[in-house]
């Protein structure tokens, strides 16, 4: 008789929760992409939310990463010096209880066409795991060789 054992997927075997077909097929194709990614509950509107508290949240919607920056008084910023031929480098959101001097603000236009050219993926929290609201984001970036 064989004998069955449980295996750890392989990271390319990961699936993120309520992903699309289309959302599936470009975590697939993305090996960079992070464990953070993988595991998350992919948003597609302003209307979804997360499962649970402190829950890691996924996606590539403008109205989503708009809504949730502004919610928490967070700005479109990038990290000055980091340009590439005149666009914007480094992404982040500024939020104004913060006062990062380093950091230059730019408009969403500019943010948003450069997170669509990079096919940069928006990872965030609603709350903190104690119910408390969050401003943890990170971008994940499938072409990065540290992901």
């Amino acid at each position: 008789m064989a004998q069955h054992t449980t295996r750890e997927p392989k990271t390319s075997e990961r699936n993120a929760t309520n992903a699309t077909p289309e959302e599936a097929r470009f975590i697939a194709e993305h090996d960079q992409l992070s464990d953070s990614t993988r595991r998350a509950r992919c948003i597609h509107s302003a209307d979804e939310h997360a499962d649970h508290p402190g829950q890691t949240l996924a996606t590539r919607s403008h109205e989503v990463i708009q809504r949730w920056a502004e919610e928490r008084g967070g700005r479109p910023a990038t990290v000055p010096g980091t340009e590439h031929g005149g666009r914007p480098g480094v992404l982040r959101i500024v939020f104004a209880n913060e006062g990062n001097d380093r950091l230059q603000e730019i408009s969403w236009d500019d943010w948003f066409r450069t997170f669509d050219e990079r096919q940069l993926v928006f990872l965030f929290q609603e709350t903190t795991r104690d119910g408390h609201p969050s401003n943890f984001s990170r971008l994940d970036n499938p072409d990065r060789e540290d992901a």
